[in-house]
């Protein structure tokens, strides 16, 4: 899920795709595979990471498994959420 572009590069692998996907989307298939106990693979653009449903399916569902993706447009400003922890964790070091 995310923008049109993104979407078309996994489309062409056979994905299914959600293109210019909202918060309102994902929160709308995150509470439907939450729901129905799924299994998924989803891949998201990172800025599409701060919903209710996405931060239960992170923690609380075993069978989704959710990749974060920088925006195409602007790769070098992706922070993904677990460098925090790992810097902390492991110091500023290692990353």
């Amino acid at each position: 899920m995310g923008s049109n572009t993104l979407a078309e590069g996994f489309a062409l692998l056979g994905f299914e795709t959600f293109p210019n996907a909202t918060l309102e989307t994902v929160e709308n298939v995150l509470s439907e595979l939450l729901k129905k106990q799924s299994k998924a693979l989803v891949f998201l653009e990172d800025s599409l990471t701060t919903g209710s449903a996405f931060l239960q399916a992170r923690s609380e569902a075993t069978g989704i498994i959710i990749t974060e993706i920088p925006a195409l447009n602007k790769p070098d400003s992706y922070k993904p959420s677990v460098e925090e922890l790992v810097e902390k964790v492991l110091g500023s070091a290692v990353l």
